[in-house]
């Protein structure tokens, strides 16, 4: 019988053990590569702008990342059962236009001012669910409808006015009334004069949708009906009752960011809608890429939407202009969902 040599024995060793070093090193940076990626940009920034590293900053990016934070938290769900909820900054906005001005038009009491607003942030979403679930609309074309509507909706009590105190409306209605201090407390108080409050709720949420998604028999049914909707269909799940409650869970926490908004600026903004949709969604997105998990999972949306908060403050101290700044933050968003998807397909 042939020998083989022992330099024929050594070759084969390494083609075994190449591939298998390349497939490690392939995992690693699946897994860690956009962490690592947001390390060095925060290691950048802050060598650049030194101000970057000072814990109120960092702070102040937090507080920024909250709002979008929360409203991707919610988006998330419509996410796992393979959805997708376009209304979310809407509804945010119809939070805070509403608890603007049941406050300081109606003058009607805090406590009341945030059953109603999360009330009509869960009535949207159920909305939004009949649209897709009992009427068959497509779930893109459903919220971005209910996204106009409620963009309507929200200016027509104000006459299109921001709501503040003094200010005049249509019909000549004078805002006499304030924002209760506890309801100012939510967006702009401090626990132990230290930490926001509005990241304490945005933590708060996070944790709650983690315990949901991946603690409970729900969380599972939700992944389930989002791999492959059928075969949960025929183990018995309710899909459509789950995908109804993806919606509402959408709605209720999106007008829980409304609040905090309307909170922290302690005025109903008529712009305060802004580019909440984008930041949101593009959090959730990007939490797909963070550890390569390929999937909707709390712990990539909040790491998104520090991100997010992070690139934009940072860009913003070395004076880049908005428009660049939309660029930059499509980019990197492109950039990551195609290196975490494209790299998993490479043998």
């Amino acid at each position: 019988m042939k020998q083989d040599t022992p330099s024929a024995a050594a070759a084969q060793v390494d083609g075994l053990v190449a591939p298998s070093r390349r497939e490690g090193l392939k995992k690693f940076a699946i897994r860690y590569g956009f962490l690592i990626v947001m390390a060095v940009l925060f290691l950048a920034f802050g060598l650049t702008q030194p101000v970057f590293f000072r814990p109120a900053n960092l702070f102040s990016i937090l507080l920024a990342s909250t709002i979008y934070g929360i409203l991707a938290l919610g988006v998330t769900f419509p996410l796992v059962i393979d959805g997708l909820d376009l209304s979310i900054g809407a509804v945010a906005a119809l939070s805070v236009m509403m608890s603007a001005y049941m406050m300081v038009v109606l003058e009607w009491n805090g406590w009341i001012t945030i059953a109603v607003a999360l009330g009509l942030g869960a009535l949207v979403g159920l909305i939004n669910g009949l649209l897709i679930v009992k009427v068959k609309i497509p779930d893109l074309l459903a919220t971005l409808g209910m996204m106009f509507l409620v963009q309507g909706l929200q200016l027509i009590p104000s006459g299109g006015r921001s709501v503040g105190r003094g200010a005049v409306l249509a019909g000549g209605i004078t805002a006499r009334g304030s924002f209760a201090p506890y309801f100012l407390w939510l967006g702009q108080g401090r626990l132990f004069g230290i930490v926001p409050v509005a990241v304490l709720i945005m933590v708060l949420v996070a944790v709650s949708v983690f315990v949901v998604l991946s603690l409970t028999r729900w969380g599972r049914v939700f992944y389930a009906i989002g791999s492959n909707a059928q075969a949960a269909r025929l183990v018995g799940a309710k899909v459509d009752t789950y995908r109804l409650m993806a919606y509402i869970t959408s709605g209720t926490i999106a007008a829980l960011g409304g609040i905090v908004l309307a909170a922290r600026v302690g005025r109903g903004d008529v712009q305060s809608g802004g580019t909440l949709l984008l930041d949101a969604v593009g959090s959730a997105l990007i939490g797909f890429a963070v550890l390569g998990v390929r999937k909707p999972n709390p712990f990539g949306t909040i790491v998104g939407a520090i991100f997010i908060g992070m690139l934009m403050n940072g860009l913003s101290m070395h004076g880049m202009p908005y428009y660049v700044q939309d660029f930059i933050k499509g980019a990197v968003l492109v950039a990551a969902l195609a290196f975490t998807f494209g790299l998993s397909k490479i043998k």
